[in-house]
C-alpha cells in the first residue's frame, strides 16, 4: 500500500535538510541564512558558531545535518561542499491578544519560519 517513491528533486551531486516551525520571524532568519549562501561548508560553519545571533544554532544545525545527509546517504565528499542555497519560508503565526487601556486588546503576532539548507559538491578544479 502506499504510493510510490517519487523522483529525486535534487540533482546526484547535491544534498539538502529542512527544519520546519523556527520559532522566529522569516525576516530576521533571512538575515542569517543570507550570510552563509555560497561559502563553503566549513567557512559557514565557521561563521554561525561564532554569530551573536540567537537563531545561529538552530541554522547549524540545519546546516550540519545537510551534511551529513550528503556524507552519509549520497557519498559525496565533505571537504569539497559548498551551500549552493539556503532559503526562508513562512509557516504558522500564533496569534495571542494582550489587554490594554479602556477595554482593548493588544493583537500580538508571533510567527515561524521553514529553513531549507541545500549543499553541493564543487567539480574538480585541475
Amino acid at each position: 500500500m502506499g504510493k510510490a517513491k517519487g523522483e529525486r528533486q535534487l540533482s546526484d551531486d547535491e544534498a539538502r535538510a529542512i527544519s520546519r516551525h523556527i520559532r522566529i520571524s522569516p525576516q530576521k532568519l533571512n538575515v542569517v541564512a543570507a550570510v552563509i549562501r555560497g561559502k563553503n561548508a566549513d567557512a559557514a560553519l565557521a561563521e554561525l558558531t561564532f554569530s551573536n545571533r540567537r537563531v545561529a544554532g538552530d541554522v547549524r544545525k540545519v546546516l550540519e545535518s545537510a551534511i551529513a545527509n550528503a556524507e552519509n546517504n549520497h557519498q559525496l565528499d565533505v571537504d569539497r561542499l559548498f551551500v549552493k542555497e539556503a532559503f526562508v519560508g513562512k509557516t504558522l503565526v500564533m496569534k495571542r491578544f494582550r489587554a490594554r487601556a479602556r477595554g482593548r486588546v493588544g493583537k500580538i503576532q508571533k510567527p515561524m519560519s521553514n529553513l531549507t539548507v541545500v549543499v553541493k559538491e564543487r567539480e574538480e578544479a585541475e
